[in-house]
């Protein structure tokens, strides 16, 4: 009966390792995606901050003015 439970003991561990090992992989690769995200956030910040100081330079049109070809 001993010899039995240390077996199924074994088997739980390996199983258990598996899933560790298996948990770490995914974790890792969420990591390189979050990476990605932040940089790819960064240069989205970036771009827009830039498109909106090129717009500040220009003037605004009134609301209510017509295009020319009225």
């Amino acid at each position: 009966m001993n010899e039995e439970r240390i077996i199924e003991l074994e088997i739980k561990q390996a199983y258990q390792e598996d899933l560790i090992q298996a948990l770490n992989q995914v974790v890792a690769d969420q990591q390189k995606q979050i990476g990605k995200l932040e940089e790819t956030c960064k240069l989205l910040n970036d771009k827009i901050k830039s498109l909106a100081s090129s717009m500040a330079d220009r003037p605004l049109l009134p609301l209510d003015e017509r295009p020319p070809h009225y």
